[in-house]
């Protein structure tokens, strides 16, 4: 039985990646999930999986290689996939240290620790691997008339969140090279789907719209995402785990561009459709919700990814359309709505009111 550890596994990502592995290798395999439960880990997202003898949860911050060293010793891991990271750009502008602390102090954590229970003589045991889960804003900014980003794109992070996820994969490509340490590193587009904490554009602006509340919008709504349904990258991730080969760097894109404009008022456009005539949600939404703030700092224009090479390499593509994805995500959470009151209580409402409230 093959083992793995998923770090962040009770976030958006990480619990819609350990749902995809239940769901295609069942009781075959056995995973450890090495969570902190901050504001955006939810124990809720894993909802039955939890009842799995083959499903254990370890309450630990990556950042702490006591707790760390203490899994690999009472598990046997054969896979790491790390997803834990401080992941909101907005929240790294507040407070950059404990994005430095967590995503490239963590990451070191991680990797020290996995190389301390798989080295072999010489070498590492067979059949090991990290997969180091990353973000396209490495990269940096794209310009709006066209180009994307490669595997061979130079890093250019603009904001203290994609400085210290370039920095973490500095770090992995670092053991990668000195150590031959059996490493990936993926890049991923914005993802969305169920279980995203509603700090991040899709969720926020469902559950606005759905309260009547304004719904922010940054500039002039024109900075451009390449969107990549959730589960087409924990697909991604599995098949970079069995098919990847070691010490290369895979993006993951969704071919999905779209302006963050568009993103709001398609949300209202379907909302609008979707919710019965009879639903009392239904009359809060309007697109007279939109409102124009203030630029984030260090805003990038537009990211796209190519997904030629993990395609060629592999055989993975995105699926999910984002007409669909779009539908699904919504469907979602209208009929989840108990969990988004649940993760939107207390802590959120004192961040959200920081973030928006005046501007």
């Amino acid at each position: 039985m093959r083992t793995y550890l998923v770090t962040g596994g009770a976030g958006f990502i990480g619990s819609n990646y350990i749902h995809y592995i239940f769901e295609k290798y069942g009781s075959d395999i056995e995973v450890v999930n090495l969570d902190a439960l901050t504001y955006a880990g939810n124990p809720e997202n894993l909802a039955g999986i939890d009842k799995e003898p083959n499903y254990h949860f370890v309450k630990a911050d990556i950042c702490d290689k006591e707790a760390v060293a203490k899994v690999f010793k009472e598990f046997d891991i054969d896979r790491v996939v790390h997803f834990a990271a401080e992941s909101h750009v907005d929240r790294s502008i507040l407070d950059p240290e404990i994005f430095v602390k967590t995503n490239v102090g963590g990451t070191a954590v991680m990797l020290n620790c996995a190389r301390d229970a798989w080295e072999e003589g010489s070498g590492f045991k067979a059949g090991k691997k990290f997969l180091h889960v990353s973000t396209d804003e490495v990269y940096g900014s794209l310009p709006e008339d066209g180009g994307y980003f490669y595997e061979t794109t130079p890093y250019s992070p603009h904001s203290p969140y994609s400085a210290s996820k370039a920095g973490s994969d500095m770090l992995v490509r670092a053991y990668m090279d000195t150590y031959k340490f059996p490493a990936n590193i993926t890049n991923c587009s914005n993802n969305y789907g169920p279980y995203q904490f509603p700090e991040k554009l899709i969720p926020l602006m469902i559950n606005n719209a759905l309260t009547g509340k304004p719904l922010p919008v940054y500039g002039d709504g024109k900075n451009v995402r390449d969107w990549l349904y959730v589960r087409d990258h924990a697909k991604a991730i599995d098949m970079v785990q069995e098919k990847g080969e070691l010490f290369e760097t895979y993006n993951v894109g969704g071919h999905n561009e779209k302006q963050n404009i568009e993103i709001v008022q398609l949300i209202i456009d379907t909302l609008l459709e979707l919710l019965p005539d009879e639903d009392p949600r239904k009359k809060n939404v309007s697109r007279d919700l939109i409102t124009y703030v203030e630029d984030r700092k260090g805003h990038d224009r537009r990211y796209a990814i190519a997904p030629d090479k993990i395609k060629a390499a592999i055989g993975w593509e995105p699926e999910t359309m984002f007409k669909d994805g779009i539908r699904l995500t919504i469907k979602w959470y209208l009929e989840n709505e108990a969990w988004m009151k649940n993760v939107t209580s207390g802590e959120y409402q004192k961040y959200y009111e920081k973030m928006y409230s005046g501007r």
